[in-house]
């Protein structure tokens, strides 16, 4: 099994219990020590937790953080989401910004997304995924 980025949406599901993620976040738990998260996906839940006021969740998702690791944007990862950015915008299947940053960064540290966001993330030459959403490992 191959290291893996936790994107936003999946990271939110395991947040609401949802019972297939939990189970492949413990199966994944089995073989690495810590879950991975992007930078982006750190900013995108601390930015709509702040926007809702909603600060025991907001602890608790800095707890998970404390215990995990956040993936930092780096030059590379930004040239890489700038080279698909440009490759998607030339075929006309542009995706939103935030989605190729957190590619960029799953690419450049060869790493697999883990989304329940497949329609988009697909159109991403060269980035590995999987749906922990509805597919058990």
């Amino acid at each position: 099994m191959n290291r893996v980025l936790i994107d936003t949406d999946i990271l939110s599901y395991y947040f609401k219990g949802d019972n297939i993620v939990i189970k492949n976040f413990d199966k994944y738990l089995q073989q690495y020590d810590l879950i991975e998260i992007s930078l982006v996906t750190y900013y995108e839940v601390v930015g709509g937790l702040l926007a809702k006021s909603a600060f025991k969740q907001l602890h608790d998702f800095e707890d998970f953080v404390a215990e995990n690791i956040v993936v930092p944007m780096t030059e590379k990862s930004a040239e890489i989401s700038a080279e698909l950015y440009s490759l998607l915008k030339r075929t006309g299947k542009i995706i939103d910004d935030i989605d190729l940053l957190i590619a960029g960064i799953a690419i450049e540290n060869d790493m697999t997304l883990v989304t329940n966001n497949e329609n988009h993330f697909e159109r991403v030459s060269g980035l590995k995924i999987e749906n922990w959403k509805t597919n058990l490992l």
